[in-house]
């Protein structure tokens, strides 16, 4: 009884698991679309940043004081960490937003998805862990996927520009995927956001004194969409599906946002992918379904006792 018991709840941890996966994959898909809509608004980068927290964590209040859910944080500490990570998010979003602005949206989420290279080196500092050969050859094979989809390297063009910002976007977002491992094991994805994107908010709220817009109608519209669907609801199911799963799994599966954010363009704004960037996308999407089936495959195997060990 209980062995059949503990295969029982084996299998519920590799059932979690497989649904954690699959619920990354529906967030990154989300967070790929963020970037083709915000080339439909024609307001600054750091506009779009801050319209995003702000329509974002407003939603995300709102639910958490509806539910009735416990706000408060376990410690001090947690708060501390918890602020810097919201600063580096408003880093993080406006200079993904600056690179697809000053660029392309394949340039810009192309960059960005070179954060596991980050990832890979910072989690085992952060965390005491051993750097993985496995995921150090995955890393690189990423980063020749982008280096294979990127047109030139001129510091001559707007293209270079926008690599730029994105791999600033690229580191932020390693460090904030770190943060996020800690906080996902002590906090409900939705609070988590909600202090991280409040807090965003409140650093970027400046930016309404120094910088002049004239909102239109579309313009709100498109922030709006960005700040609740691919942020609220994409990020709140991003930061809860990462129970369980390493950060460079994490990072490798958001990789494929590449590969939306071009296909997403391809079809709302007509921007043909380049033979480079089918190429390096092709890489990248690989890499990012094998990570995916390998990290399944060793829970299933790691969780359940071979034949001869039952």
């Amino acid at each position: 009884m209980s062995r059949e018991r503990d295969l029982t709840e084996k299998s519920k941890k590799t059932e979690t698991n497989k649904k954690n996966v699959i619920c990354l994959h529906i967030a990154v898909m989300l967070f790929g679309v963020s970037g083709v809509i915000a080339q439909f608004v024609d307001v600054p980068a750091i506009m779009v940043a801050l319209g995003r927290v702000v329509s974002s964590s407003l939603l995300l209040l709102v639910i958490a004081l509806v539910k009735k859910e416990r706000l408060r944080l376990n410690c001090r500490k947690d708060y501390i960490l918890i602020i810097l990570t919201g600063i580096v998010m408003a880093v993080h979003w406006t200079t993904f937003f600056q690179s697809i602005q000053v660029s392309t949206v394949a340039i810009g989420t192309i960059t960005f998805s070179t954060f596991p290279l980050f990832l890979t080196f910072l989690e085992p500092l952060v965390f005491r862990e051993r750097i993985s050969a496995g995921n150090i050859i995955k890393a690189v094979i990423l980063l020749i996927g982008v280096v294979i989809t990127i047109p030139e390297f001129s510091l001559d063009n707007h293209m270079t520009v926008g690599i730029i910002w994105g791999m600033l976007c690229s580191v932020t977002y390693a460090v904030m995927t770190l943060a996020n491992r800690y906080f996902s094991g002590r906090y409900a994805g939705r609070i988590i956001c909600l202090y991280e994107q409040g807090t965003a908010a409140v650093v970027l709220l400046p930016a309404l004194a120094w910088v002049k817009v004239s909102w239109q109608f579309k313009d709100i519209l498109g922030v709006a969409f960005i700040g609740i669907i691919c942020t609220a609801f994409a990020y709140s199911l991003y930061v809860s599906a990462q129970k369980g799963v390493k950060a460079q799994t994490a990072g490798i599966i958001s990789g494929m946002e590449t590969v939306y954010g071009v296909l997403y363009a391809l079809i709302l704004l007509g921007e043909m992918p380049t033979m480079r960037e089918i190429a390096g996308g092709i890489v990248i999407l690989g890499v990012a379904l094998y990570s995916s089936l390998r990290t399944e495959e060793k829970n299933t195997v790691s969780q359940v006792p071979a034949t001869g060990e039952v």
